[in-house]
């Protein structure tokens, strides 16, 4: 009799100390030094709450593992380095932690929030035109003639006179008319300095471009030669599409 209790008493034992090892070997490959996330319980995540939009710009406290969803029991998606930049989207409570989903490493996933610190991306300077100098490099041209292909004082077309009148302000922009669209935004209220995109021109869709002056007016080469005309000129006014901006 003494020897089955023994027995029974060894055996749960063994199995405690088994339970806890896995614990432990869970949390300790959760935390480890080159990969950290959360302290709470690793064997079983509480419910989390909805995602909510967050935004902001975080560099990484530690080596952490990026994971598929909010809590440690979802797979790494990646793991980033310590001083990652990371950009959040969301984040969601779980417990009373908050995890974040942010973008690292080119890919998206949620990493404890406590394993962020807010951080400012320095943005690198960009040679950008003025308005007025835009303006005043395109007035400058009117008279030249109207040359199909052309990108010089010899002959413009239209957009080789807005590629030709931006670097004269000092930035450089795409050569055609179809790619000056495409790295442009549309603007509902222009200012001068603005792109005027027309289209349905000598082909169909966006086929013309000029630079918007203020008052109503655009400078472009169309015709015989640059010249300025008003938004509303019979031809032009029904033929416009959008104003867009750099």
């Amino acid at each position: 009799m003494k020897k089955l209790v023994f027995t029974l008493l060894a055996a749960g034992s063994l199995l405690f100390a088994n339970s806890t090892t896995d614990v432990q070997a869970q949390t300790t490959q959760d935390n480890a030094p080159t990969s950290y996330e959360t302290s709470e319980s690793t064997v079983e995540q509480v419910a989390a709450s909805k995602a909510t939009a967050k935004s902001g710009t975080f560099k990484m406290k530690y080596n952490s593992n990026v994971r598929a969803d909010a809590g440690t029991k979802y797979k790494v998606v990646t793991m980033a380095k310590k001083g990652s930049i990371a950009t959040a989207t969301h984040q969601k409570k779980v417990g009373k932690s908050t995890w974040y989903k942010v973008k690292v490493n080119g890919k998206s996933g949620w990493v404890l929030s406590t394993l962020l610190t807010s951080t400012t991306v320095k943005k690198a300077s960009v040679k950008t035109a003025s308005s007025s100098s835009v303006v005043s490099a395109a007035l400058s041209l009117k008279g030249i003639p109207y040359k199909f292909g052309g990108t010089t004082r010899a002959g413009f077309d239209c957009s080789g006179f807005v590629q030709y009148a931006y670097k004269q302000a000092g930035k450089s922009v795409s050569r055609t008319t179809t790619s000056q669209f495409a790295e442009t935004y549309t603007v509902s209220s222009p200012q001068p300095g603005d792109l005027v995109f027309f289209a349905n021109t000598y082909r169909a869709g966006i086929s013309h471009v000029g630079i918007y002056i203020g008052n109503n007016q655009f400078v472009h080469s169309g015709g015989a030669k640059a010249e300025v005309k008003s938004m509303n000129d019979p031809y032009w006014g029904k033929k416009f599409h959008s104003f867009k901006r750099f």
